[in-house]
């Protein structure tokens, strides 16, 4: 029997999550993946070079939604999303993070009784202001599948009183690591050297979460800390399009900053891979920065990838100091957790649809 799954993404990190899944659905050959691509990241830099690059099939739908409040573009993609699940049918819809893609996704399958499977399931950073925490509280309390990265994000959903249909998969972004790490050394492109970067001797900065871009004050606070934790070194800053427009529109200052556009994923790997230190507000880049041993600090007041921290590879920005001695996450797995979470998939649906 082959298994119809509805693949709901629409930014840069769900693609990087949905690529490595995808990848696993082909080799077991028990799945016909559709991927409905909301347009919530749209231009080439965000969205389409993540397509060629990870081997990403075309999506069978591409809804073009984008930009607008929160409200306004969750509502949209619900209404847009029902009317394809409706004419298609899958047996499963598969979402991934915290995105309002997600919510959509997650709201338009349970409205319509097809389960579903929730990839990043039982993260929480406790912080309600965030619509990246809602939108995942409120997925996982619609999902049947709800398929955890860490025994952290287990106990989260215990205290919650979910316990059914959930698992331990493992990070499927240390699989995506593996597979960039290996695409980026094979291609041999020099684009350190293309920018002028020296390996170990730049820090690499991304902000782009509306708690940190919204307040033009707290933003330039933000870069000015950026810069003095850096010291001498250059401050490499891949700019958000949100991000550059509120630079643009309020003239916080980047100087001492190379802005550069939004990497391709492969690029964005050799930076990481290069940089003497990373600055985030990036849930992904806090654990591929752990993956490249590459220390981060996370310009949020909080984080939902707390083993990060406790391993002292990461800290918030208000901390002075690392947590040491530094340590592995053996929660993340061994960088096959796309093969864990397609045999639950195939599990639950075999056990759904027998």
């Amino acid at each position: 029997m082959t298994y119809r799954i509805a693949t709901v993404v629409g930014a840069r990190p769900q693609f990087v999550k949905a690529a490595a899944v995808s990848r696993a659905l082909r080799a077991h050959g028990g799945f016909q993946e559709e991927i409905i691509h909301t347009g919530q990241h749209y231009d080439d830099n965000m969205s389409d070079v993540f397509f060629r690059e990870l081997e990403i099939p075309p999506p069978r739908h591409h809804l073009d939604i984008h930009g607008g409040p929160h409200g306004q573009m969750t509502g949209r993609m619900l209404e847009a999303i029902e009317r394809v699940v409706m004419a298609d049918r899958p047996d499963l819809m598969l979402v991934y993070g915290d995105t309002n893609s997600t919510l959509a996704g997650a709201l338009c399958a349970a409205k319509l009784h097809i389960p579903v499977a929730h990839v990043e399931a039982g993260l929480r950073s406790f912080n309600r202001r965030m619509p990246e925490e809602i939108n995942r509280i409120m997925t996982d309390h619609v999902s049947a599948l709800l398929l955890c990265p860490t025994t952290e994000a287990l106990a989260h959903l215990r205290r919650e009183g979910i316990t059914e249909g959930v698992f331990h998969t493992g990070d499927v972004m240390f699989d995506a690591t593996l597979f960039a790490r290996e695409a980026a050394h094979a291609s041999g492109a020099d684009f350190l050297a293309a920018l002028g970067l020296v390996a170990g001797s730049y820090a690499l900065c991304t902000l782009h979460r509306s708690e940190n871009t919204d307040d033009p004050a707290r933003l330039a606070r933000l870069l000015a800390y950026v810069r003095a934790e850096a010291g001498d070194g250059t401050v490499v800053f891949p700019v958000h399009p949100r991000t550059r427009q509120v630079i643009a529109a309020t003239g916080v200052s980047t100087a001492g900053m190379l802005l550069i556009e939004p990497a391709g994923y492969f690029d964005m790997h050799r930076l990481l891979g290069g940089a003497r230190v990373v600055l985030t507000d990036s849930g992904g880049l806090q654990k591929e920065a752990y993956f490249h041993r590459v220390p981060c600090v996370t310009l949020r007041d909080e984080t939902e990838w707390v083993e990060t921290v406790q391993s002292g590879w990461n800290r918030l920005w208000h901390q002075e100091t690392y947590r040491l001695p530094r340590t592995d996450i053996p929660d993340y797995g061994s960088g096959r957790a796309a093969e864990v979470i397609v045999a639950q998939l195939q599990a639950f649906l075999a056990s759904k649809l027998a």
